[in-house]
């Protein structure tokens, strides 16, 4: 899954940092000593904050147009680009616990082959989210 937010970027009048705010998820705010890397510490920061949100079952905010954005004085608004389907593989944590039922000759079966279902059904899964949402 992939979305796209607008920030405003705000450049420091003592050095070549920027400050980063993304106004569409409250308190979202990151920065870096360069344009480059705050776009780069903007995009994680706000990678983050949308997935605690899906970890807890909740939909991320829609995010505004563009030109709806009005940042501060001396700022401007530029969009940053989330690629949530590959941060969640790389960084989310929360876990939950199905129950399933399968017939018993496959239970056998994958006892034998040493399968583990948790990891089966992961990487089934994975691949099903990949197909649909890249």
């Amino acid at each position: 899954m992939k979305l796209t937010y607008p920030a405003c970027f705000y450049k420091d009048d003592n050095s070549d940092a920027y400050a980063v705010v993304v106004p569409d998820l409250p308190g979202c705010v990151s920065g870096g000593d360069t344009l480059e890397e705050a776009i780069l510490m903007g995009i994680d920061a706000a990678s983050g904050w949308v997935l605690d949100e899906l970890e807890d079952g909740k939909t991320p905010p829609k995010a505004s147009a563009m030109e709806s954005i009005k940042p501060d004085q001396g700022g401007f608004v530029s969009l940053l680009l989330l690629d949530m389907t590959s941060y969640a593989e790389k960084f989310g944590k929360k876990t939950v616990t199905k129950n399933f039922t399968i017939p018993a000759f496959l239970d056998t079966f994958a006892e034998s082959q040493h399968i583990n279902y948790s990891h089966l059904v992961q990487e089934s899964l994975s691949e099903r989210h990949r197909q649909l949402h890249c």
